[in-house]
This record gives C-alpha cells, structure tokens and sequence, in this order.
C-alpha cells in the first residue's frame, strides 16, 4: 500500500470504492461487513472516495497521510456524520467541540490527567482490580465484558464522581453506557434520521437509556452542590463555574464534559482489556512471559505507582492489544475550508474519514499484521514503526487527553487480574467482535483458573506448543471479517 519511494517525491494515489446501492450506498458495506470492507480500500488508492448516501466522503489509507491531517485541526476539525450525532449526545464536550473552542476545554480539564494525578490514582485503580477478583471462583465462567464493564464504569466513576454514585446508580451508569454505544454506530452512518424515530424495541432502548444517562449525571451534579468540594474532576469543573469569571464554566458546560468523559472512557477501555485477555488465552507464549513478569515485579502485591515502568511486557502486551484490535476504529473529520490535500481538491466542508483498524493492519507498516506479537513493542522495536501508523489516541491537538490515565488504567487491572487468575476461552471458535461504534467483544465468557507463583512456570499443553502458535478455539481471520452487524441497530 505504501510503497518505496521517498514521501516528498510520492505521487499520492486517488481512488474510489466500488458502489453497492444508489442511496445508502456504501454505508451498507460499513454496516454489513465494515471491517472486509475497509480492508479493501487500500487497494483503490491512498486516498478513496466513497459515499454515505447522497453525501460524498474521502476515507484517507496512508498513515502520513492521516498523520498531516491530524496535525492541521484549523483545516480538519471534528466533525462530520460521526460527530454530529455525537453533539446530540455529549453536547458541546471536549470530544465533540470545534477547534476554535478545543483549547480552551482542554485547558480546563489537562489538570485532572496530569501525572501526578495519574500516579494518586493508581492505588484506587488496584484496589478495584483487587475487589472484583475476590468475586471469582476456580472453574467459575466469566462473563468478562461485562467484568471489565463494571470495573471500568467504576473506575471512570470514581475518578470523575469520586463515590457519589451508590452501586445501583452505577449499574443503570453501566447499563445505560453499554445500550448506548451499541446503537451509536448505526447512527453514525445511515445518513437520515427517520429510521431512529420509528418506535422500535431497539430504538426506544436507546431513547431511554440517553435520558437516564443525562438524569444520572443531572442529579450528581444537584447532589454535589449541596456537599463538600472533593479531589475529582466534578469539583474541578464546578470551581471552575463558580470562580473563573474570566472564562466562566457554563452549567451546561459541566454536564457535557460529564457525559463526555463517561462515554469514552468507560466502553473504551473495558474492550481493550476483553481483547487483552482475549488475545493471552490464544497465545501461550506471551502468556507466559506476561505472567513471570508480574510475578517478579509485584510478587502478589498491588502495583504501586513507581512499579509501573518496570511491567514493561505488560505495557508491550496492552499496546499490541490497541493495535491488534483498537476500541476507536473508525473516525470522521470535515473540512474548514477548499485544500489542496494529497493532490486531491477538497471543498469546504468534505468529510474525511480514517481508520486506526485499517492504519494498525497494514502490512508495509507491521509484518503479519494479523498476528498478535507484543515483542513489536520491545524497547528499541518500536522505534521502527512508521510515523502515523499507529494512532489508538489520534495525534496531535486533539490527542486523546486521558491516554496516560488509560494506559495505567489498563497496566493495573491486567496486572492485578494476571497475578491471581488465568482466564481461558471455552471449547470451540471464538466469535469474531462486531463492530459498532467501538471495536471489541462484548459477550467474551471465559473460565477462570486460579494460578499461583509457585506454579506459574509449570508447562502446560498449550506451553508445549512452538512460541506465539494458536491454539484451539479457533479464530477467523479479522481482516475478512463478514456480518458482524451492528448490536441493537
């Protein structure tokens, strides 16, 4: 796809994908077989025209490409099909904001991620982990989903809310979250509203679930004024309303960056860490040396802060998982004005699309795109990866603000889970993740055996087997992956 030649000589190839029907045109094929069919347009050009119903799109291939893109947010701002229904749904956010009002949240909200704040939350990170693997029995099955669901709901909860939500609350929370992002996608790309205005089940469930998601976060609010400020993100924003009169903080404003926060740091890293976890049952090896390395790094204990740069396989092992399978797979941006971009003419206002998926799977980036090897990200390794290639958190100004909070996030909860228990997948293939406006499994069942550091040399059958080798369930080919249709569409 990418090609030899030096990128200041490269001649940058436009394409267009091949229609499928006159109206919805090639948002069939993203909804019907998104992943077969983004892996097809590489072929068609760096740059591919497709079109979302009546509207034409540009879906870009290059990982330069994408990267220069991300780079010029004055030229490409958030927007686009994606983003507009997200508006509808988070308001104003940082996610959703245009550029010229970008800075300004950010700048807001950077204090609530910085490392030190990242560092003070890593004991209540482990301290959750901890909790739910007190909740498992040897032999026991596991709906891990919905495990890492409800441990991601409550950490993202209790770093925004602290404990304001009582467990009932975060169910629904939990709930609400999950019904919501399944029919997200859908949204995204069938270009007329009328179809979600039609009264059925799916639909009224996600209806329901947006107005007690805004409920929720209203009377957390409410319930906040009347007590004591507390170290967290709600009470940065509410002393930012209340006291910044030079750039105040609206009500409507807090209650955005609320929803925005929960949407995407709760789903998100729940199915980073299903296919994680995943990802290790298939492959023995990096099991394995997953396992020694918590071992004699923790040695049974909570990571504690100055702990994580030594779980360095754990690290090479989360951010394969990103590539491998990233949870945000799929972006939109439009045009702010006529550019000249790949030696196409965009007009103002064109959407342009990219796909993390599509970027992480390219073989003239990574060798055996599909194979899950987390030694790509040795110290020294990754160094060769193209610049752009990959892109989990997006680049530049509207870099994902709380990457390094996700990262410990991540660290901590498959150290902690690792260093007490092994999860196995059941007999039989396991079933290919469906897309939707997130990539990752949503109904992953595993066993759980308990492990111990006595025996964690121990070979197994699967351990007997060459390194990286696959063994049984089965697993189809992702590249290829067909009908996983879209979750209560």
């Amino acid at each position: 796809m990418n090609g030899s030649a030096p990128e200041s000589e490269r001649a940058w190839s436009v394409g267009t994908a091949p229609g499928i029907f006159p109206f919805f045109s090639h948002g069939i094929a993203l909804i019907r077989r998104p992943l077969a069919f983004l892996n097809s347009l590489p072929a068609r050009g760096d740059m591919v025209r497709i079109c979302l119903g009546p509207q034409r799109a540009w879906m870009v291939c290059h990982p330069k490409l994408v990267h220069e893109m991300l780079l010029d947010t004055r030229t490409f701002d958030k927007g686009g099909p994606q983003y507009d229904r997200l508006r509808i749904l988070m308001g104003d956010g940082l996610v959703t904001s245009h550029h010229e009002r970008h800075r300004r949240q950010r700048r807001l909200l950077q204090p609530c991620f910085r490392p030190a704040q990242v560092a003070a939350y890593t004991e209540l990170m482990g301290e959750e982990a901890e909790s739910l693997c007190r909740t498992w029995q040897a032999g026991q099955r596991i709906d891990v989903s919905a495990a890492m669901m409800a441990l991601t709901t409550r950490l993202t909860s209790r770093f925004l809310l602290s404990d304001t939500l009582d467990e009932s609350t975060a169910a629904q929370l939990r709930d609400c979250l999950s019904t919501i992002v399944r029919g997200l996608f859908v949204r995204t790309v069938v270009p007329v509203d009328a179809p979600f205005r039609v009264p059925t089940p799916a639909n009224r469930r996600y209806r329901l679930a947006v107005d007690r998601l805004h409920a929720i976060v209203d009377a957390t609010i409410a319930q906040r004024r009347r007590s004591a400020p507390r170290d967290d993100v709600l009470s940065t924003l509410l002393t930012a309303h209340d006291t910044d009169e030079a750039s105040p903080v609206s009500e409507r404003e807090v209650h955005d960056h609320l929803i925005t926060l929960l949407l995407t740091g709760v789903e998100t890293t729940a199915l980073w860490l299903a296919s994680a976890f995943s990802l290790l049952a298939l492959h023995p090896e990096a099991e394995r040396q997953l396992h020694r390395e918590v071992d004699a790094v923790l040695a049974g204990r909570r990571p504690a802060p100055q702990e994580l740069p030594r779980l360095v396989r754990t690290r090479c092992v989360l951010t394969e998982t990103l590539r491998h399978s990233p949870p945000g797979w799929l972006f939109t941006r439009v045009t702010t004005r006529e550019t000249e971009f790949a030696g196409c003419r965009l007009p103002r206002g064109a959407t342009v699309l990219y796909s993390p998926y599509l970027l992480h799977h390219d073989p003239a980036s990574f060798s055996e795109p599909e194979r899950f090897l987390p030694e790509r990200w040795l110290p020294g390794r990754a160094a060769q990866v193209p610049q752009g290639a990959m892109l989990p958190f997006a680049a530049g100004s509207r870099k994902c603000v709380g990457d390094a909070l996700a990262m410990a996030e991540a660290t901590v909860a498959v150290a902690t889970i690792a260093g007490r228990w092994r999860l196995r997948h059941l007999p039989g293939p396991v079933t290919q993740s469906r897309p939707a406006a997130t990539l990752g499994p949503r109904s992953l069942v595993m066993i759980c055996e308990p492990r111990s550091r006595e025996t964690a040399g121990a070979p197994t059958r699967a351990d007997c087997l060459a390194p990286w080798t696959t063994v049984t369930p089965r697993v189809p080919d992702s590249r290829m992956a067909g009908d996983p249709g879209v979750d209560d569409a």
